[in-house]
């Protein structure tokens, strides 16, 4: 079984954060780090390896410096991996990078795609929904479980409430995978240096022939504000908790 799985290199999550000039987006982090809910796709591709056989190939674009998550990936397990290499991908909307995305797997002929359920940047939870239509594949989003069977698969999803969906799947298929699905493994000093000799096939979005004026475009970002207000709360001991707790359950939204 050939699997790909797409990661993401996203800020990491102790990183200072500065809006750009231009305030379209942020500027390029000090630190960068896998994308959580990507970590946990690998994951379940490199178990699904060792329990039916096959290959796992790192699906990623990104800059240049991605390239450090694409290693991360390999160390951990990859086969090898595809780096399509573009420092605007800003540019693109959901739409475009599953384009990307599809052109790249398109020539890899896999028999399952893995990708998390969302980015810790964006969080719009579409790339691998869109990723399935544009090549035409069978998918199913918020995964738990994944088990091979004959020439399928059968997965299990989250609903609401605590329920669970069991279905079947033909392959190929597109798996969106829920983060905590599985434990995460961490790189070996072996995987470390078998990494370094890994194949990495370098593509491009102008050389896999994507160029999409986008449907959506992200006009601008805003660092959050930080302000703090104290509010005195008058009356009787009673008043005031009452007060109290209709102000934490209505404005803060804690209770």
């Amino acid at each position: 079984m050939k699997i790909l799985a797409a990661i993401k290199q996203v800020p990491a999550r102790d990183s200072q954060l500065r809006v750009n000039d231009s305030g379209t987006w942020i500027e390029e982090p000090d630190t960068s780090e896998i994308n959580e809910p990507d970590a946990y796709a690998l994951e379940e591709a490199l178990q699904l390896r060792e329990k039916a056989g096959g290959e796992v190939v790192a699906l990623c674009a990104g800059p240049e410096s991605a390239s450090q998550t694409i290693r991360e990936a390999l160390a951990k397990g990859a086969d090898r991996a595809i780096h399509i290499e573009d420092d605007d991908l800003g540019r693109f909307d959901s739409l475009g990078i599953a384009r990307i995305l599809a052109a790249a797997a398109a020539t890899e002929q896999p028999d399952l795609i893995l990708t998390g359920l969302q980015s810790d940047d964006l969080g719009f939870g579409q790339t691998g929904v869109i990723l399935a239509e544009l090549l035409g594949m069978a998918h199913a989003t918020i995964i738990m479980k994944v088990e091979p069977r004959g020439t399928g698969i059968r997965v299990k999803r989250e609903l609401e409430d605590g329920w669970f969906q069991n279905t079947d799947l033909p392959l190929p298929a597109v798996l969106t995978i829920q983060s905590g699905i599985n434990k995460l493994r961490y790189a070996t000093l072996m995987g470390i240096k078998k990494a370094k000799l890994k194949e990495v096939r370098k593509l491009t979005a102008s050389g896999l022939g994507v160029a999409v004026e986008p449907s959506v475009r992200l006009e601008r970002v805003f660092m959050p504000q930080r302000t703090k207000q104290t509010r005195m709360i008058e009356g009787s001991v009673r008043d005031q908790a009452a007060a109290l707790v209709e102000a934490l359950r209505h404005e803060v939204r804690v209770l």
